[in-house]
């Protein structure tokens, strides 16, 4: 059974306020990754503590950078539970984790950001990672 939705508003805000796109369901994802020119990041957010002060954080000081992925979206574990489905699909190989961040290039996952690396660290840490695998993978520069 999903979250309530005014539980976990608060923490998609925080995402959608940097202008990360929401994918609510599995076609939002599918439309993502088969619309998407250049890079796509997906972002499984969740509740837990190390994505409300690492992940998210690091993820906003991160999108600051000149180069970052043409399209950012998101799915919610726990509330969006069909798109998180898909979205895990999609990232085939990584063990189900969340919070997680994927890049994309041409539908395949380029970059994986796993709990396992992210519950550790601090977020100005997660943001370097975030910003080295943009440098990285996303070699077009983009504007706010």
């Amino acid at each position: 059974m999903p979250y309530p939705e005014f539980f976990v508003a608060p923490m998609r805000q925080e995402l959608t306020d940097l202008g990360i796109r929401e994918l609510r369901t599995a076609a939002d994802v599918d439309a993502a990754v088969t619309g998407t020119a250049g890079t796509l990041m997906i972002v499984v957010n969740s509740v837990c503590g190390c994505a409300a002060g690492k992940a998210r954080p690091g993820i906003a000081l991160a999108l600051r950078n000149g180069v970052k992925p043409n399209v950012s979206a998101t799915v919610f574990a726990g509330a969006d539970i069909d798109a998180t489905e898909r979205a895990r699909q999609i990232f085939a190989g990584y063990r189900p984790s969340s919070p997680a961040i994927a890049l994309l290039r041409d539908g395949q996952v380029v970059y994986m950001l796993e709990r396992s690396q992210i519950e550790n660290r601090d977020a100005l840490s997660i943001a370097s990672e975030l910003t080295a695998a943009f440098e990285k993978f996303c070699t077009t520069p983009t504007t706010a």
